[in-house]
């Protein structure tokens, strides 16, 4: 084949709209062997869009949903009507999961006596004691709805604004519009744990931190709680680092070739990633070694704190990513799906986050870090104020899924702190004040980060796609 005919047949259709589009892949060959730079090409001008009060996000996510009404939203009169049917005309005709049966919905009493704390005089479950110790830091939204009633759907609908998988994370958009502020650990990473039993209800599926349409170098990244924390980051027995190093300058080069002929922005991202595993090779294990950490900060996030993968552990790794730059990290537990043995798994998932929580929140504001780090604390929908089924013992008993009202807390970041914001009705299932739609909490998020969200979009398939969809309103009445 002559060369010419040899460079026509290279052309495909993807490859012709690669070389005829700008930016990533010119942008990728001047700056080959600087990540940072090809992370930069790979972003929007003009962000943020204005100052922003967050520099950082970490999202400690309660996967399976944990029942506002036992923990936050207080509800007296779930006591009156204790083991009565809730009235029709508070259940209405919205959707509910199959589980929940007609004429059979009796109202369970919160499980744990409530309190005011601190001087905002925030109700704080018993079950939550050393959250309680800094709800004068919290500030709490009792209004948030969300449209799923099932699991998958309604953390997909959370975490990127869609219900069908495929869409950029929350944590991948603020990376596609910010960029990095570490040279030598991913923008956005991602931990996972769950409850010690196994309990039933989610699972963590990895588009839930990916970059769906966006180039992947903006995707999570998942540090694991077994073994090493990112796969294939030792070099093998017998290469050594400087070896290492001239394979990489080597294998950027041979990609270089490649990228010069399609302006693939794949080829970038993998250049990207290289160079960022080499630098990981000596960041993660710095990372992870908590014997610089006073014991003091230690006993602070409970006895769990060493054990790796563990929730505790998680949380005192995301305030060490956060004082080393990283943007955005996804601490997911899960757990909190109670459809029975509601009394003894919700306690035992308080006692599982509860300390670590609290913990991370003391150790950011004595470290200086509260103020531009916004902390986020909350799963994917609420919990009924009936049980599933008749109550025939109350050590069996569980709640259902609940997407009309539920509660979540932030904090730092720009948010007001010691308030409540919204209002649920009596039996806690419908937002009667300042409903807040979860496209409304994605876009407040962003707006702390300095992005206006209808802003900040990326076209696909003939479409401008963004986090919130075509709807969300900031919340500005929780903004300082």
């Amino acid at each position: 084949m002559n060369a010419i005919a040899e460079n026509h047949a290279l052309l495909t259709r993807r490859q012709f709209f690669g070389r005829s589009a700008t930016g990533i892949g010119a942008a990728a060959l001047a700056s080959l062997l600087r990540p940072e730079a090809l992370a930069a090409a790979a972003q929007p001008s003009g962000l943020p869009h204005f100052p922003a009060k967050a520099k950082r996000v970490i999202f400690l996510f309660q996967a399976g949903a944990p029942s506002h009404l036992d923990l936050f939203d207080y509800k007296p009169e779930l006591e009156k009507w204790d083991a009565k049917e809730v009235p029709a005309e508070v259940v209405g005709s919205g959707k509910l999961t199959t589980n929940t049966k007609p004429g059979n919905r009796p109202v369970i009493p919160p499980l744990a006596k409530f309190a005011r704390r601190g001087r905002s005089g925030a109700w704080v479950s018993d079950l939550l004691p050393h959250t309680a110790s800094v709800a004068d830091e919290l500030c709490f939204i009792k209004s948030l709805v969300t449209e799923p009633v099932a699991h998958q759907p309604a953390v997909t609908f959370l975490l990127t604004g869609s219900e069908i998988p495929g869409r950029p994370s929350m944590g991948a958009w603020r990376t596609y519009g910010l960029g990095s502020a570490s040279h030598d650990l991913p923008s956005f990473v991602v931990m996972t744990s769950r409850d010690e039993v196994g309990n039933c209800g989610v699972l963590l599926n990895d588009y839930y931190w990916g970059s769906g349409f966006l180039p992947s170098v903006h995707q999570g990244v998942c540090l694991r709680g077994n073994g090493s924390p990112v796969l294939n980051l030792s070099n093998p027995e017998g290469m050594s680092r400087p070896m290492r190093r001239g394979m990489l300058d080597d294998l950027a080069r041979l990609n270089q070739m490649q990228l010069r002929e399609t302006h693939d922005p794949e080829i970038a991202t993998r250049i990207a990633q290289y160079e960022m595993a080499y630098q990981m090779q000596v960041s993660v294990p710095e990372l992870t070694d908590l014997s610089n950490e006073p014991a003091s900060v230690l006993e602070m996030y409970g006895p769990d704190v060493r054990r790796r993968g563990s929730y505790a552990y998680n949380c005192i790794m995301a305030r060490r990513l956060a004082e080393r730059g990283v943007g955005f990290v996804q601490v997911m537990h899960s757990g909190w799906d109670h459809h029975d043995r509601i009394v003894s798994g919700l306690d035992r998932l308080c006692q599982n986050t509860d300390q670590p929580s609290a913990a991370l929140i003391k150790d950011l504001k004595q470290r200086g870090l509260l103020d531009d780090t916004l902390v986020i604390w909350g799963g994917e929908f609420g919990r009924t104020p009936f049980s599933q089924g008749k109550i025939q013992s109350r050590a069996q008993m569980g709640r259902d899924h609940h997407p009309y009202a539920f509660t979540m807390w932030m904090a730092g970041g720009g948010v007001k702190p010691g308030i409540s914001y919204g209002a649920s009705d009596e039996f806690g299932y419908n937002v009667v004040e300042n409903r807040v739609h979860i496209h409304d909490f994605q876009a407040t998020v962003l707006h702390l980060l300095g992005i206006d969200h209808e802003r900040l979009t990326f076209k696909f398939q003939g479409r401008h796609f963004r986090l919130t969809d075509v709807s969300g309103q900031v919340v500005r009445s929780v903004l300082i």
